[in-house]
């Protein structure tokens, strides 16, 4: 999936050109702001889901489920309002939009629409999914919707239509399908999503508070990237949109590898913690944050040493700014990868008012506060620099209110996680860095400085980062891997 998602960036960037991508993805960007509220859902309904089956609860599961559509059902219309009506104000006066491509972006933004409607139809069946850890199904269905992309690339340049709206067009339908394979798959697995009508005013009440304050923090996330997006296309127009879409593009496909393992570890925190097994669900809370940052960082390295020559070997134009903006997103995410199983356990507890606002607090203040830099004259570097900042804040009040929430013991969180990291994090960034002084730019630089981080990596995570029960699965698991391989040679 990784490598078919950056060779269609490479592909569409060069068919649309700098402006219509950067159109594309601000353009999308404004429907992606009303997507707060299926966000929002989203991760009420797994929680929910999740919480019922550790409880084994199923004609509850049942009820929530139908409960959650018909939730979903008043706010696909109340967003579809939202999207026709100010989303579309603010396109047509405010977006610093090309005359001769506004048709185009209509286009554009009326199938955003219908892809993100479709996309809220998918997710309580992919919660379902989720919740009852079908990993399996999760990945198979990934990779079908990465393949269908790649084949977007391919019609992009076969046909000589307006390669704008051709995309968006397209984008859509891929969208259709994989709502189509979900739905069909649970419909024919989980007896749960098969939906009746069904009405619990109490229930409703439940998911609706908590999704209430779950939506505070919802927006926060939503200003802290897709409002950012629209101020840079106010103070810079669409190219620098472009530069950060390519930089977030990359950033988004490898952090997908590390939300993937989040994706499995999530439904375990919330049954953990809906059984009372508290020590178990912080136990697995500390081994997902320090490997979610550890997969992350090793991801990263060859990037964030050789970023220019992995931009200039991947694009055949590289914009402005994106090489900057890259190192700078993939910091800042770096930061975050620590806090999505903290904040997966804050969720679980379903006390989530202090908490949003707190954090979300924090993390609103990033749009206004980087419009002020912007409107002072600061280049369009300095809002991630303040998103960095963010992040960090962030974090530490997360594991401030967490204490309180969880028990958690940030001491403890300290030294299982945070030195592990550091301990890491330091020889396997400063010994690739004596191979680039030592070797000349070019490919064979970028493949031993890949090789060298690599090598470090792992060497100083199985020294510095695993303890004496992960060292023991590790060593397990590979001798079964390499007696399994000599028992094939054998035969």
């Amino acid at each position: 999936m990784m490598g078919v998602s950056l060779y269609t960036v490479r592909v569409v960037l060069d068919t649309l050109g700098v402006v219509d991508y950067g159109l594309y993805n601000v353009v999308g960007g404004i429907v992606i702001m009303f997507s707060f509220l299926s966000g929002t859902m989203s991760s009420a309904s797994q929680r929910f889901f999740a919480f019922e089956l550790g409880r084994k609860n199923h004609d509850a599961l049942r009820k929530t489920f139908s409960m959650t559509m018909i939730i979903y059902g008043i706010i696909a219309v109340l967003i579809l309002i939202l999207a026709e009506t100010i989303g579309l104000w603010f396109l047509n006066n405010k977006m610093i939009i090309p005359a001769d491509r506004l048709e185009a972006v209509q286009w554009v933004y009326q199938f955003s629409i219908l892809s993100f409607m479709m996309t809220m139809i998918t997710i309580p069946y992919n919660a379902v999914i989720i919740a009852r850890e079908r990993m399996r199904v999760y990945a198979y269905v990934s990779i079908i919707e990465a393949v269908l992309k790649l084949l977007i690339v391919y019609l992009l340049v076969l046909f000589s239509l307006d390669k704008l709206k051709l995309y968006a067009v397209l984008m859509f339908v891929v969208t259709t399908l994989i709502t189509l394979i979900y739905r069909m798959y649970c419909l024919r697995r989980f007896h749960e999503c098969k939906f009746y009508f069904y009405w619990d005013k109490r229930l409703f009440k439940e998911i609706i508070g908590y999704s209430g304050w779950n939506l505070f923090g919802a927006i926060a996330s939503i200003f802290n990237n897709h409002g950012i997006n629209i101020i840079l296309n106010l103070f810079f127009g669409p190219t620098v949109n472009t530069a950060r879409a390519i930089a977030y593009r990359i950033n988004s496909t490898m952090s997908q590898f590390v939300l993937n393992f989040m994706t499995a570890s999530r439904p375990q925190i919330t049954k953990y913690y809906a059984t009372g097994e508290k020590d178990k669900m912080l136990a697995l809370v500390f081994q997902t944050s320090k490997f979610c940052f550890i997969l992350m960082f090793m991801l990263s390295i060859p990037l964030l040493l050789e970023t220019n020559f992995v931009l200039e070997v991947w694009l055949k134009q590289v914009p402005e700014y994106v090489v900057l903006f890259t190192r700078l997103i993939i910091v800042a995410t770096l930061i975050d990868s620590l806090s999505y199983p903290l904040t997966t356990a804050a969720l679980a507890t379903g006390e989530i008012k202090i908490y949003q606002l707190v954090v979300g607090g924090i993390l609103i203040l990033v749009l206004p506060i980087s419009y002020m830099f912007l409107k002072l004259g600061f280049p369009p570097q300095s809002v991630f620099y303040l998103a960095i900042v963010g992040s960090v804040i962030a974090m530490a009040l997360r594991l401030v209110m967490l204490r309180k929430m969880v028990a958690l013991n940030i001491t403890r969180y300290f030294l299982q996680v945070v030195i592990p990291i550091l301990l890491v994090l330091v020889p396997s960034y400063i010994v690739p860095l004596f191979v680039i002084q030592e070797i000349q730019a070019g490919l064979l630089r970028f493949f031993v400085t890949t090789l060298v981080g690599l090598a470090s990596s792992v060497l100083s995570v199985y020294l510095f980062a695993l303890s004496k029960d992960e060292k023991r699965f590790v060593v397990n698991f590979i001798g079964n891997k390499v007696n399994a391989i000599m028992t094939l040679i054998k035969r």
